[in-house]
Order: structure tokens, then C-alpha cells, then sequence
């Protein structure tokens, strides 16, 4: 049975119930003991650090909803768990349906309805309510690795696949209501703001700027030196976030115009978040005020950028396999992690600590 359970570190004497208690973090380990720092607590989290556990194999994605109240969680078990954020994390809902490894998922604008990606080459929709699919859009040719909503205007979903194409899905219509040809697999996909031009990204290394009035490509942002594994878009729309298989994270200027010669505006640390040789699709994220970016890696941790210093604020360990997706809390400084080992980790950070 899927459940959530309070993570421990190392501990020397009781903490306090309440919410002014305090994580012990031990700092220096020597033949006297752990010498302890105590830390305020930054959240509404049960404890600063809960396990999730209930998928039978390896867990690829993983979202906070719209509110923040509840997590979906997609696995190569075919199957959608969806948990509480807060008290016990307790997994209330499975979504089953799927013939194929679900490989992501997003929640719809309101957190009513989760989206899927999965290999077995359809969109699904499910109500996060009952747990029913509602829709299942079929198309695609091969596996579906990505899939995006947009922001505003109607709800429009793209989804990125293997048989070299973008789709854009429309809910009140059966068929996708636009293809867009790619020369190569699509393994990432993402809105900009306003609805009028998706991301995508494959195994040719490059990101497209696709123009959905025109429906063509009207710019190509080239850096990456291996197959892009996820795409962002930053809170305030300017910027866009890329995860490479050449083991960088990078920042794009996606504005209608840039300031600057080119788009690429920064990289971070080569090898702080290594693929490995599972050479699973990693996708990054933003806080929600843009200041951190995360992303998780081979090497079992999540690392924490602070954008503005262009350095690591935390490499998080816990993990025992490949951490495939991580996804930040949009109202509390929370961090949630999906892996290779089957688990969730949901934790909280101190961002003042490292600003």
C-alpha cells in the first residue's frame, strides 16, 4: 500500500512536535559524535523531509498542483498516484488506464484534471476527483515522452513523441487540432506565456521556437552538445529552462526580441548533475519567484541553483537511484522528487539561508 512516512536523519536528544521545531543537520561527524546545527522550520511539511513510497517501479515525473495541496506521481508501472502535500502524505488516488510506461504528467489550470504522457502513444485525461480518464487522445505513432498545457486562452495541451512530431490537443475537440513536423524524436515540450508559440526539444540537441500562427519555426537556440531531456519556462515568461543529456542546465532569453547577440544567457556547472548511463529524460524547474533553479540527477541528489549567483545552493541526497524529475511547491519553499529507486522524497529548503 502506497504511504508517506516521515525521513530521518540522524538525531541526539527529541525534537519538539510543534511547528517552531527545529531539523537537526549533522554537520561535522567525528569520534565524539555529530556536532548539530539547529534550523527553523520553512513549511507546513509534517516533518522537513517525507518519503513516499507505494509505485512498483521506477517513478519518471512528478507535479505539485495548481494549489499546492496535492502531488501526482507517474512510474514505469503504467499507473498515476495522486498524494496529500501535507499531514501524512498519504496517497489518496490511483489513476489506471495506461497500456505503457507514463513518462509525464501535468495537472489542468484548476487541479481538476491530470494529464499523461505515456509510451503506449496517447494523451491521457483524468479526473483528479474520481479517478476516472475522461478523454484519450490518440494519434501519435509512436511513445509520447512530453506533453505541456498552456497558460491562458483555451486549454491546449502539446505533446512531444518519438514519431517526430509536436501535437497540439484541444479538449472539446477528438483530434489534434495541429501537427508539427520534427526531422527528429521530440523529447520535450513547453508553452510560452501567451499561447502563441511552443518549445521543443529532441535528440537533434536543439530547441525549436515553433510560431503556432504561422506554424512554423522561427528560431533555433543550438548550445547543447547532446539530446535536450526537459524544458521550463521561467514564472515571468522571459526565460526558458533546458536540460541536456551533455549534463548542463542552461538559461534561454525567449522574449519576441533579445537584448542581447545571442539567446543563451547562462550555463551551469558541467557535471554537478550528471545523466549516468540511464540516459532517462531529467526535467528541471523553477521557484516559483525565479530565483532557484533544480534539477535532479544521476548521482542520486537534486541540486539547487541560485540563478542570479550562478552557483549550487544545495545538492539534496537521499535517493538511492537516478532522480528523474523534481518539481518546486508554487506557495512554500518545498521541493518534490521522483526517482529510479520508486520513491518521492518532499522536503523543505531554507532559501534566505543561501540568497
Amino acid at each position: 500500500m502506497a504511504s508517506g512516512a516521515v525521513a530521518r536523519r540522524k538525531e541526539s536528544g527529541k525534537q519538539t512536535a510543534d511547528n517552531e521545531m527545529a531539523a537537526l543537520i549533522p554537520l561535522i561527524q567525528d569520534s565524539a559524535g555529530a556536532l548539530l546545527k539547529s534550523v527553523k522550520r520553512s513549511s507546513g511539511l509534517l516533518a522537513p523531509i517525507m518519503l513516499l513510497s507505494g509505485h512498483a517501479a521506477e517513478v519518471f515525473s512528478v507535479k505539485f498542483s495548481p494549489n499546492g495541496q496535492s502531488i501526482a506521481s507517474s512510474s514505469f508501472d503504467r499507473e498515476i498516484f495522486l498524494w496529500n502535500t501535507y499531514g501524512e502524505c498519504q496517497n489518496y488516488l490511483v489513476l489506471k488506464g495506461h497500456a505503457g510506461v507514463v513518462l509525464e504528467i501535468q495537472w489542468s489550470r484548476d487541479g481538476s484534471q491530470v494529464y499523461s504522457a505515456s509510451t503506449d502513444k496517447t494523451v491521457g485525461i483524468w479526473d483528479a476527483t474520481t479517478g476516472e480518464r475522461v478523454k484519450k487522445f490518440k494519434g501519435h505513432t509512436s511513445y509520447v515522452n512530453s506533453l505541456s498545457p498552456s497558460s491562458r486562452g483555451n486549454e491546449l495541451i502539446a505533446s512531444a513523441s518519438d514519431d517526430n512530431t509536436i501535437r497540439i490537443w484541444d479538449l472539446r475537440v477528438k483530434n489534434a487540432v495541429e501537427v508539427l513536423n520534427e526531422k527528429y524524436q521530440a523529447t520535450a515540450v513547453c508553452w510560452n506565456n501567451d499561447g502563441s508559440t511552443v518549445f521543443s526539444g529532441g535528440i537533434d540537441n536543439e530547441i525549436k521556437m515553433w510560431d503556432l500562427r504561422k506554424n512554423e519555426i522561427v528560431t533555433t537556440l543550438t548550445g547543447h552538445a547532446d539530446t535536450i531531456t526537459g524544458l521550463r519556462l521561467s514564472p515571468d515568461g522571459g526565460n526558458l529552462l533546458s536540460n541536456a543529456m551533455d549534463n548542463t542546465v542552461r538559461i534561454w532569453d525567449v522574449k519576441p526580441f533579445a537584448s542581447t547577440g545571442t539567446r543563451l544567457l547562462k550555463v551551469f556547472e558541467v557535471n554537478c548533475a550528471p545523466h549516468g548511463m540511464e540516459k532517462n529524460l531529467l526535467r528541471p524547474c523553477w521557484s516559483p519567484d525565479g530565483d532557484f533553479i533544480a534539477s535532479g540527477a544521476a548521482d542520486r541528489t537534486v541540486v539547487v541553483w541560485n540563478v542570479v549567483k550562478g552557483q549550487i545552493a544545495y545538492k539534496l541526497p537521499g535517493h538511492k537511484g537516478c532522480v528523474n524529475e523534481v518539481d518546486w511547491h508554487p506557495k512554500e519553499p518545498i521541493i518534490a522528487s521522483g526517482s529510479s529507486d520508486r520513491t518521492l522524497f518532499v522536503g523543505e529548503i531554507n532559501p534566505s539561508e543561501v540568497k
